[in-house]
């Protein structure tokens, strides 16, 4: 199965808590028709607090920060 990427940007804290359900989305999305063993991360850049990642994280969601790209290599990158 590949590693599916999104790159996140955010200037402000707001505007990620009003669009975190879309990941959420996607992720079920992704499950559905990929199964359970699918990978999807986000690779985050800008302002993203711990209720956002905390969103994420319970949708099994992980994510990568743009100032810990070396963090790709546990994805085997």
């Amino acid at each position: 199965m590949p590693l599916l990427v999104e790159a996140k940007s955010a200037g402000d804290f707001a505007n990620v808590n009003k669009r975190r359900k879309e990941e959420a989305v996607k992720m079920s999305q992704l499950r559905l028709t990929y199964g359970d063993d699918v990978r999807y991360v986000l690779f985050l850049c800008g302002y993203f607090d711990s209720g956002y990642l905390g969103y994420e994280a319970a949708e099994g969601i992980d994510w990568v920060w743009e100032h810990r790209i070396a963090d790709f290599e546990e994805f085997g990158l």
